[in-house]
């Protein structure tokens, strides 16, 4: 059912609503002056708290001089959930969050008593976008009495605030193309936005819709990359970006889905989009001829009234390597030369920090955060990279930093303006890229299957020494690090920094970690028993400061990742997943964590390896089952580790599992189209990497 919002000044005024067995107070009216404010603290409305997109609080209740004193005042343990990345809002005294499979949640944010749930059946919903999904989303959005949750099969949905009930559903988008949704929708002038991802499943062509946050309706859309011209152009935009293109691209779809970063800018009345990586990654297929390809890799600003473009500016010309530009956009006045800029900070996979004149698109500058050697430098007149002969793997092989992992992923940074830094959870991976073997000519788009990157990928294990991480604390005037911490691992989730002179981040190794904001001196940790990716908030109720956090290992690194995810042993379901929430005294012990656990691969003499099976297999474990299994089998903890599973063992069983369905309301997708020889081809592969696993 599809109901009116009911955004009355009477609602504002009363600000009472029942909710569960007690009254919440909801004087807040969330509209476009409180998502502005950057000087309250008591509430996080917003995925980064605000407008500014900078995770900074004004809080300071908890500081640097007594942030050792942090205990838990309540947890709520989560049995029912997996990947838990997002990050809670928290709307007068109540905090609301996503768990598993978009699962909606209000709890009282000084207890976690549950207040209501809503559940909008993901799986049930999903259809053949469950081969492409895993658990997870990064947030959700709150504008005027209501929460918007942005499923992984593609909905966007409003639902009351007060009691969780549906107000509207808007599928946005089709549902014959392989998309999804893992970002967070943001709210602007009575607009809801969002996007979508999924170009290595298929021929995508990337854009995001705005909807009328009342009723649901479309407002406007952009796209990102252009379509076939022979269809006309839908802008002018679009009719300027083709010329940027060359050969049949839009065969290819092109990419540029905007997957996770969005900003809304009140001074300018505009909207960023951190733009995404070509469809297919691999420039000599999909734009033969050469050409920038825009908007890939862009930071593309648009009219929020209209979704018309005003200016972009793109980090990535023609990228080959995934590195898009999904990253935070996050906006700050600076004093650059002796004056004021509004400027923009953005450090996308690409290991370069920019900082853009928000006003006009022009570059200010850019400096490598981290080690980068596909290009020299960014060259300011142009605002073009500087690249270095052989990276674009024109000779069929090329290992280049950073990694298709970035050398800043989607863990949200943070900015102090009080310190000036930013705050970056980095690292530093090599990527070998490479398309000896593959016919540029002859390659076509995949069906549905995790193969669409025209250069090998997750062929091989990524062992767990193949990169390293650290929270580095950037500044972006004089474009250098100030200091910075090493940290476990590569996978680490985003930061927060306070008004009290602290950066909070989870790391891979279950420590939620304090650092004094201006030197980096680690001042406090809680070990949470098990690995973090989302990163924390703070917020206050009746004079007192909280730090909240999600806490479950989880993300693309759990599937992808290899021993590089699994070396911290936070396996499929063994370790508990909670919502934390720490304050000043507080006295709450956690329930004791099973130690980190690695799976042994079962020893099966009876089961004899056929290899001309297992050949077969291997391309189709790498399209289908690879995404959450990991590659060469083995998982990082988002999915069994299939080598220590008995069901590979037994031809039944794992029919009724791949082809039949048998644990799909669990997540494990149905493969329909398989055969049983096919299902039997990946039972040898899976057991072939038990016999051809390196010795301890």
């Amino acid at each position: 059912m599809t109901r009116r919002l009911p955004w009355t000044a009477s609602a504002a005024v009363i600000g009472i609503a029942l909710v569960g067995c007690g009254e919440v107070n909801t004087s807040t009216f969330v509209d476009d002056e409180a998502l502005a404010d950057a000087t309250s603290g008591d509430n996080w409305l917003a995925y980064a708290r605000n407008y500014s997109e900078q995770r900074y609080s004004p809080l300071a209740q908890v500081n640097d001089g007594n942030v050792s004193e942090l205990g838990i005042t309540w947890y709520v343990d989560l049995p029912d959930d997996r990947s838990l990345v997002g990050t809670p809002l928290v709307v007068d005294g109540v905090l609301y969050y996503e768990g598993s499979y978009n699962v909606l949640r209000a709890v009282d944010a000084t207890t976690g008593e549950l207040l209501w749930e809503y559940d909008p059946e993901v799986i049930e919903h999903a259809g053949d976008r469950l081969r492409m999904m895993w658990d997870y989303s990064r947030g959700i959005a709150f504008w005027k009495g209501a929460v918007y949750v942005a499923t992984m099969d593609g909905r966007l949905i409003a639902v009351d605030a007060s009691d969780g009930t549906e107000l509207w559903s808007q599928m946005t988008v089709d549902p014959a193309l392989p998309l999804i949704i893992t970002g967070v929708p943001k709210v602007f002038k009575d607009k809801v936005i969002i996007g979508n991802g999924g170009t290595e499943f298929g021929p995508i062509r990337g854009y995001v819709t705005a909807y009328d946050a009342a009723t649901g309706e479309q407002a406007w859309r952009f796209y990102v990359v252009p379509g076939n011209p022979a269809d006309g152009f839908e802008s002018e935009a679009m009719a300027m970006a083709a010329e940027t293109w060359t050969g049949e691209w839009w065969k290819y779809g092109g990419g540029g889905t905007v997957w996770n970063a969005i900003t809304y800018d009140p001074e300018f009345d505009v909207v960023y989009l951190g733009t995404g990586n070509g469809a297919p990654w691999n420039t000599k297929i999909r734009s033969p001829d050469g050409g920038d390809n825009l908007f890939l890799c862009s930071i593309v600003a648009l009219d929020a009234d209209t979704g018309e473009y005003r200016w972009h500016y793109q980090t990535t010309p023609a990228e080959a390597w995934d590195y898009n530009s999904n990253m935070d956009i996050v906006l700050a006045d600076l004093t650059i030369d002796g004056r004021e800029v509004k400027a923009l900070l953005h450090a996308p996979k690409n290991g370069f920090f920019y900082v853009i004149d928000r006003e006009t698109g022009r570059l200010l500058s850019a400096e490598p955060f981290s080690k980068v050697t596909w290009a020299s430098e960014i060259d300011l007149e142009t605002g073009r990279p500087v690249e270095i002969a052989g990276a674009r793997y024109e000779d069929g092989e090329a290992e280049v930093y950073p990694s298709p992992w970035g050398a800043h992923s989607w863990h949200a940074m943070s900015y102090n303006p009080g310190t000036g830094l930013a705050y970056i959870p980095t690292m530093e991976i090599a990527g070998l890229f490479s398309d000896e073997g593959i016919d540029v000519q002859a390659w076509r788009s995949p069906d549905w299957a995790f193969d669409g990157a025209g250069v090998h990928l997750f062929g091989a294990d990524t062992p767990a020494d193949a990169g390293t991480s650290s929270l580095k604390a950037w500044d972006p005037v004089e474009q250098r690090a100030v200091w910075e911490v090493p940290l476990p691992g590569a996978w680490n989730a985003g930061t927060l920094t306070t008004a009290g002179n602290l950066v909070l981040q989870g790391r891979a190794d279950g420590q939620l970690v304090a650092y004094r904001a201006d030197d980096g001196e680690a001042l406090w940790s809680f070990d949470v028993g098990s690995g973090i990716s989302a990163p924390p908030i703070t917020y206050a109720v009746d004079g007192t400061q909280y730090v909240s956090l999600l806490v479950g290992w989880g993300a693309a690194m759990t599937g992808l990742g290899g021993s590089l995810a699994a070396q911290h042993g936070w396996a499929y379901k063994v370790h508990p997943r909670r919502l934390v929430s720490f304050a000043l005294g507080g006295d709450r012990e956690l329930p004791p964590s099973p130690p980190p656990f690695i799976p042994e691969p079962i020893d099966a003499p009876d089961f004899v390896i056929d290899q001309v099976l297992a050949e077969v297999g291997a391309p189709i474990y790498k399209g289908k089952c690879a995404l959450c299994h990991g590659p060469v089998a083995v998982s990082g903890g988002n999915a069994p580790d299939l080598r220590a599973s008995p069901v590979v063992l037994s031809h039944e069983a794992f029919v009724d599992v791949v082809i039949g369905g048998a644990r799909r309301t669990l997540g494990m997708p149905q493969f329909i189209g398989l055969s049983e020889i096919q299902a039997g081809a990946l039972q040898h592969y899976i057991r072939a990497q038990v016999a051809s696993a390196p010795p301890e």
